[in-house]
């Protein structure tokens, strides 16, 4: 087992990391930038080290200077978290030119799963439905428009290099398509330095069910249940909630054992997760795969009271899973609410600043991820992400109560967040009778 561990990441994951860390009696060691100086996972940690000025791309971007770090303090492995370096093939692969562990897959699996189009055809061969679409990447818009023609509109144009709604754009109408096609690869280019796209046919009113897995390095593949992630705004999730409602068990199965399939079709290792589409008619669609643990991670370990953090570590000392299929058991129901420094009022502007009060709801079965304290400032150059508030009950309806109660109390003062907008959400009889997709969010906002 590691005896050292570097976190390349920062904010309420970087803690999370910690923590976990803590139990399992590894060292720690916090990188952070010159605006996080005073942020609760440089405090957390055993060691900290400044990796350079406040803009990311000059720190938590910055591979050799994670390296050196690394190297420096002596740490075995790097935990990358999510977002920054943590899908970044070529920071695996110089990890393993170092002999440092990278705490996720390799760097050949990565670059495999995090090109989409690379991703969709491994899953075509792995015998996983995929939604209609480009089987190659395309960058000449009047040639992408050739097969988008083809497929029929509407179809959803997406970086192949992408995540996170960026590079994405829906083209409803055969007249749209070259406009929205070039801004999305302006946009790919930007985000990711790569404007290689792909394409494929837009599933109407769908919902966005992702599959948690865990691979050890000796081919053992468990799934533990899936997410429904549907409640998005922009293509970022809001609220997330474990078991997804309303699946029949039949197809509960077959989707668990789809996404154990892919896993194993990418030869994947770690803590990953496969997304799909669900359309109305019960049809599920591979949609893509994250390679690293996800920020809804959460919500799966309360119904399945597996720690995938310490999964995750373990895995990558080359420990074999000790977890069978038959050893996951769903127990209860979970929901999430991503808690953000924005203000919803103003079309969700974000809203850095200190935090002037705080108070943090607790309870039986009520979690918050957080590394939010009362004099804190948040800085207005890393994502908007402030807390996680989680609640775990018996069935949907005692944990959508719960989760309201929870709303209720939380009180964050000193900047503008989105507590009161989470409060709505859960309030409104589409999402209280779970019939929503991911089209319901746009379609509270256009009601108001």
């Amino acid at each position: 087992m590691f005896k050292k561990i570097l976190i390349a990441n920062r904010g309420e994951i970087a803690v999370r990391i910690i923590r976990a860390c803590k139990e399992m009696g590894i060292a720690t060691v916090a990188v952070y930038s010159s605006a996080d100086k005073e942020a609760l996972h440089v405090r957390l940690a055993d060691e900290a080290v400044c990796i350079g000025p406040a803009p990311a791309k000059d720190s938590y971007l910055k591979m050799d200077r994670i390296l050196s770090a690394t190297m420096a303090s002596g740490a075995d492995a790097i935990h990358p978290g999510f977002g920054f370096l943590s899908e970044n093939s070529k920071f695996a692969d110089l990890c393993e030119k170092c002999s440092i562990a990278f705490i996720g897959p390799t760097s050949k699996v990565i670059d495999q799963m995090g090109n989409k189009s690379a991703a969709r055809n491994t899953m075509i061969a792995a015998g996983v439905p995929v939604v209609p679409g480009s089987k190659e990447i395309m960058i000449n818009a009047e040639q992408a428009k050739k097969q988008a023609d083809a497929c029929g509109y509407p179809v959803i144009i997406k970086a192949s290099a992408g995540g996170g709604g960026r590079g994405m754009r829906i083209a409803r109408e055969e007249k749209d398509f070259v406009h929205l096609f070039e801004t999305a690869r302006k946009e790919a280019i930007g985000a990711f330095g790569d404007g290689s796209m792909y394409m494929e046919r837009y599933v109407e009113k769908a919902r966005h069910i992702e599959v948690q897995i865990l691979a050890d390095q000796y081919g053992n593949v468990v799934h533990l249940g899936e997410r429904d992630c549907s409640v998005q705004r922009r293509h970022q999730k809001m609220i997330e909630e474990a078991p997804a409602n309303g699946l029949s068990e039949e197809l509960r199965g077959q989707i668990g054992e789809a996404a154990v399939r892919a896993a194993k079709a990418a030869r994947y290792t770690g803590a990953g997760t496969i997304e799909f589409l669900v359309d109305g008619a019960g049809n599920y669609y591979f949609m893509e795969m994250n390679t690293r643990i996800q920020v809804e991670h959460g919500i799966t370990e309360l119904v399945t009271g597996v720690d995938l953090i310490k999964e995750q570590i373990k895995i990558a000392a080359g420990e074999r899973l000790d977890l069978r299929q038959k050893d996951i058991v769903i127990r209860g129901h979970a929901i999430e609410c991503r808690i953000n420094a924005e203000c919803p009022k103003r079309n969700f502007l974000p809203s850095p600043g200190t935090i002037r009060s705080l108070h943090l709801p607790g309870g039986n079965g009520i979690r918050i991820d957080t590394a939010l304290y009362a004099g804190y400032t948040i800085p207005p150059m890393y994502d908007s992400l402030a807390a996680k508030l989680m609640v775990y009950a018996k069935d949907r309806d005692e944990a959508l109560k719960k989760m309201s109660s929870a709303l209720s109390e939380l009180l964050i003062e000193g900047i503008d967040t989105n507590i009161d907008f989470q409060y709505e959400l859960i309030h409104h009889p589409r999402f209280l009778s779970g019939e929503f997709t991911t089209d319901f969010v746009e379609e509270v906002l256009s009601q108001q």
